[in-house]
């Protein structure tokens, strides 16, 4: 397995797939070459030495705000930004927008469960109290 600089900048960002991060892991566990590689980029990194495309990754500049996210699980969003986020999660796979989306999600049906206890308790409350017509 040929490790590229792109790859390591992606591995530091987390960016890559797990079995990815785990074979670059193994890999710099067996390659001093490559850990002296990895602690340049490092370096770099740490003097403020940055590349547009390292700027753009590190800010995550290509990817869509909580509040599009929220959105797109309304489905209130205009056909040119859902077709973008639909090609950002789907194609690209963004894990920290899948796991923002997963968040999302686990909020809004602990949301519909309590709305649901809390209607419930509203009506159990108001029994007896309500005239017949």
């Amino acid at each position: 397995m040929t490790i590229t600089q792109s790859d390591l900048d992606a591995y530091l960002d987390e960016a890559l797939a797990a079995d990815e991060m785990a074979a670059i892991e193994k890999a710099l566990r067996e390659d001093g070459a490559l850990t002296r590689r990895l602690a340049e980029i490092i370096s770099r990194r740490n003097a403020g030495v940055h590349s547009v495309g390292e700027i753009w990754r590190t800010h995550r500049l290509s990817c869509p705000t909580r509040e599009q996210l929220g959105s797109y699980l309304l489905g209130a969003l205009g056909d040119d930004i859902l077709s973008y986020i639909e090609f950002h999660l789907k194609t690209v796979g963004c894990r920290y927008c899948l796991a923002n989306l997963e968040d999302l999600q686990s909020k809004s049906a602990a949301k519909t469960e309590e709305v649901a206890v809390r209607r419930r308790r509203y009506f159990e409350s108001s029994v007896g109290l309500l005239r017949k017509k």
